[in-house]
């Protein structure tokens, strides 16, 4: 199992940074080349998310992206340092942290770009996994890689 770890500064230059590295890596793994646009627009999507929740609750840490080659899949998680924040809308009562008392009818964030990213997200990946907690939130998701496919 091959891992790459990139951690950026949130800023939403940065995004298209950690996009390039996602479809290289993607590639790399043996990753479709008919989907590693999905792959390059999901991870845009999950990182300007990430960017945007750390720039509008004033968190300073770097914006994390794992990118992990596995023997059948890759997968790449993106994480966030806002307490609660990784959740979907009709997914936030009950989560502990910044938004776990709002209804989901109530939950509107940046004029629902949040909510937005997600379906976006959930829209181009099959296997997609949100969670968030204390610490904050990731976006998991993962394709079928065959490794035996890519050359050199």
């Amino acid at each position: 199992m091959a891992t790459v770890e990139l951690l950026f500064s949130a800023q939403p230059e940065h995004v298209r940074t950690a996009r390039l590295v996602a479809a290289a890596v993607a590639r790399r793994a043996g990753v479709d080349e008919a989907v590693l646009d999905e792959v390059r627009l999901a991870v845009g999507e999950a990182c300007s998310r990430a960017v945007g929740l750390h720039r509008s609750n004033g968190v300073t840490t770097p914006v994390r992206v794992v990118l992990t080659e596995e023997e059948k899949s890759f997968s790449i998680e993106v994480g966030d340092e806002v307490p609660g924040a990784g959740v979907a809308a009709a997914d936030a009562a009950g989560v502990p942290g910044s938004r776990d008392a709002a209804p989901a009818e109530d939950f509107d964030d940046a004029d629902g770009e949040d909510e937005m990213g997600l379906a976006v997200i959930r829209g181009l990946v099959d296997d997609v996994e949100v969670s968030a907690g204390e610490d904050g939130g990731t976006i998991r998701m993962s394709w079928p890689a065959n490794p035996d496919a890519v050359l050199g």
